[in-house]
């Protein structure tokens, strides 16, 4: 059956409520819906109806294909200044003997150890300390691109660039023209967390605003350069701070159309502050992703992290909205693993993550990071591994 085709039988069904009819009908006729629907699909949708929908959308954008990169992380320290009570991963400088703090030269060094390998991102992102200033970064982005120009530098997010700037009594504009001069080529999505100040004051008073996050990723739009955004759910929000997220999220795009890809991240419990609430259900990260690529109208890509929300969890996203699934990762980030994501080393090779995408049901490609096709690898056939050769022993009588 076609997707089309589903969307067709949900619209017949006569027990279908009314107001979830006219949402599916907005659906099917490429029409917006509004907050309070936002809220109603978190509040009354069944994850079977949000899948029709999501998936109708997804295949509309993108038919059967997944994307995914070959990325590495470069995680410069875990020490932070900030205190945010959902966080894992950061040590305050007072639990100093628990981190890291690398140098330059150690990340550069990082970014040497892939000389022959055919990556084409860094990532890179971590706590905020006082030495890692602009002066620092600007350095460390012009050195990365003078040693590798074709390695794709993704870096910092609003939280790094508002503490650094204000530093440097910098503002936003300046700021951002001077890391794109320094060899900056795109932004990740984090430290969104959410936006709503009820929330954020709870979760992480200390750190930039909603608005600061939002004025920092329009500056570099305006710059023609692209970025991602993220929502961290299921903590003490609740549904209508997250439909406000996505709202300030898309009012941004319509404006600047300069995000790539909404990442919905899930709150892990595991050695933080708020270890006490409970973690939501597989359904309802399925239930949040559909709802995201309904609500996101504008948004060309949805992103599932597999390294956060385990392998299988990824598999069954994609019929949920989601057209991307992240990188190979190569064991290089600790932000998942620390915070108690299912994949405690999140590696896996580029045959294991194609593997996986088709036997959902997909056609996986791998990307750059502005979602330029490297390879399609649908039907590629990857070289047989080489078998062990046994040698006949000596028989000693």
């Amino acid at each position: 059956m076609e997707v089309s085709d589903n969307l067709l039988v949900l619209l017949s069904n006569p027990q279908l409520l009314p107001e979830l009819k006219d949402i599916a009908e907005k659906v099917l006729h490429n029409q917006r819906i509004t907050f309070d629907e936002g809220v109603l699909l978190y509040e009354k949708a069944e994850l079977g109806y949000l899948g029709v929908l999501a998936n109708y959308i997804r295949e509309q954008k993108h038919g059967d294909k997944t994307y995914f990169n070959r990325n590495f992380h470069i995680e410069p320290t875990n020490l932070c200044v900030y205190d945010c009570k959902f966080c894992s991963y950061s040590r305050l400088i007072k639990q100093r003997a628990d981190g890291w703090e690398y140098t330059m030269d150690e990340m550069l060094d990082i970014v040497k150890k892939y000389d022959d390998q055919p990556v084409t991102e860094v990532h890179i992102v971590g706590g905020v300390l006082p030495q890692y200033d602009v002066p620092f970064y600007a350095e460390l982005f012009s050195r990365i691109k003078a040693h590798r120009p074709d390695l794709h530098v993704k870096a910092l997010t609003p939280v790094e660039y508002h503490y650094i700037f204000k530093k440097a009594k910098m503002d936003y504009a300046t700021g951002m023209k001077l890391m794109k001069e320094a060899g900056l080529e795109s932004m990740p999505g984090g430290g969104a967390e959410i936006f709503h100040p009820e929330i954020r004051e709870q979760i992480a008073k200390d750190k930039c605003t909603g608005e600061q996050w939002l004025a920092i990723h329009e500056e570099w739009h305006k710059l023609g350069m692209r970025s991602n955004a993220t929502m961290l759910y299921g903590h003490i929000e609740k549904y209508h701070h997250r439909v406000d997220h996505m709202e300030q999220l898309r009012q941004l795009q319509d404006k600047t159309g300069g995000f790539q890809t909404f990442i919905p991240l899930k709150f892990r419990n595991q050695d933080n502050q708020m270890s006490n609430v409970p973690e939501s259900t597989v359904v309802e990260d399925l239930r949040n992703y559909a709802i995201a690529r309904i609500y996101l109208d504008n948004f060309d890509h949805v992103k599932a992290y597999w390294a956060m929300i385990s392998r299988t969890t990824a598999q069954l996203s994609l019929n949920f909205g989601v057209d991307d699934i992240d990188g190979t990762l190569d064991d290089t980030t600790k932000i998942y693993s620390m915070a108690g994501a299912e994949e405690q080393k999140p590696a896996m090779s580029t045959k294991e993550l194609v593997e996986l995408i088709k036997n959902a049901g997909r056609y996986p490609i791998e990307r750059d990071t502005l979602y330029n096709v490297v390879t399609d690898y649908n039907d590629y056939q990857f070289a047989e591994a080489e078998k062990p050769r046994f040698y006949k022993l000596p028989v000693i009588n």
